[in-house]
């Protein structure tokens, strides 16, 4: 019985995560002969403040990418 686990951010739809499920399930089942049946897969979300790569979240590597509104204070009367 062939056992995937995988650990992925949070945030994908899920569509998403079954069509990887049953990627994997063919993958397992092209690769080795594991009967569909006994093919089990494991999808573990993480919250990007728990996975960082280089010292940096991905939580916090997406709240640098935000674009920054200042504040137009030019149409104060």
């Amino acid at each position: 019985m062939p056992i995937i686990e995988v650990n992925l951010l949070e945030g994908r739809p899920p569509e998403a995560k079954e069509r990887l499920i049953r990627a994997l399930t063919d993958a397992a089942i092209g690769a080795i002969g594991a009967p569909r049946e006994s093919v089990r897969v494991i999808l573990r979300e993480m919250d990007p403040a728990h996975f960082a790569v280089g010292g940096v979240s991905f939580a916090a590597k997406a709240a640098a990418a935000q674009p920054r509104v200042e504040e137009d204070w030019s149409n104060e009367a």
